[in-house]
């Protein structure tokens, strides 16, 4: 039985506040998945994608699961792919090196097609699980703007940032926050908030190592997390190991009027 402290049950109660606010989008419709080896795309008048060959990535065109903001957004206006430093005094957050993109795509009529200059917010903890920017009964790290940042989709639909792999922090599984939005469509602005996971094996071999392991050992694993729970498995990266780190591709097509 996992037991928790006061501080973690504040921390309970402060993202399912945002869970049960309009913020929070979590809409098992909006998911599509993938049926039997061929790869059956179930979605009404969108063409079956194309597959490249065995091994190949699926099709960017799938649409998945919005989750809560959570309590920590904060719009800093970062225009920057390298998140790991904080602008103030330029120091590095210490962490697994981690290249993250994100391919945007635009579904509609049964079109799909990259997304350019759709805005890609990303932010996270570090390695000891706390996060810039805000006050939290555990730290208060106010005018930090670490590990937070946007970049602007290129004409391919991609996005691409360098950071860390997460670190934890009670309650909750290792996650990274992002929000996607875009130019007024159809006299509006569109904005799709969710957020990506990593498979938890990988997780482990990360946090074995400084700076993690100095934070112990994570409480709460992906199928433990009450906000993963939540179409989770829709929203999982599948990190490739580099010469420096990793390097995870996340695609997602967002259905626009």
């Amino acid at each position: 039985m996992l037991v928790l402290e006061a501080s973690e049950w504040r921390k309970i109660e402060s993202v399912r506040k945002y869970e049960s606010s309009s913020q929070c989008l979590v809409s098992r419709r909006e998911v599509l998945t993938w049926a039997g080896t061929t790869g059956v795309f179930l979605m009404m008048g969108m063409q079956r994608p194309a597959y490249a060959g065995s091994g190949s990535s699926p099709s960017p065109c799938i649409v998945r699961p919005q989750q809560t903001e959570g309590p920590y957004f904060i719009d800093e206006r970062l225009h920057r792919s390298d998140i790991r430093t904080d602008p103030a005094d330029n120091r590095v957050v210490p962490g697994t090196l981690l290249a993250l993109t994100f391919q945007i795509m635009r579904l509609k009529a049964g079109d799909c097609q990259p997304l350019p200059d759709a805005q890609v917010d990303i932010w996270h903890c570090d390695a000891r699980g706390i996060y810039s920017d805000v006050q939290d009964p555990e730290f208060d790290t106010t005018g930090q703007k670490f590990l937070r940042g946007y970049q602007l989709t290129d004409a391919r639909g991609t996005a691409r940032f360098q950071t860390i792999y997460p670190g934890w922090y009670p309650i909750r599984t290792v996650h990274i926050h992002f929000k996607i939005r875009t130019a007024p469509v159809a006299r509006r602005l569109y904005e799709f908030t969710s957020q990506v996971y990593f498979p938890d094996e990988v997780t482990d071999r990360v946090h074995t190592a400084l700076p993690y392991s100095s934070n112990g050992r994570r409480r709460v694993r992906n199928q433990h997390d009450f906000i993963f729970r939540e179409g989770g498995d829709q929203l999982m990266l599948q990190p490739s190991a580099t010469n420096g780190g990793y390097a995870a591709t996340f695609a997602i097509g967002l259905r626009l009027s």
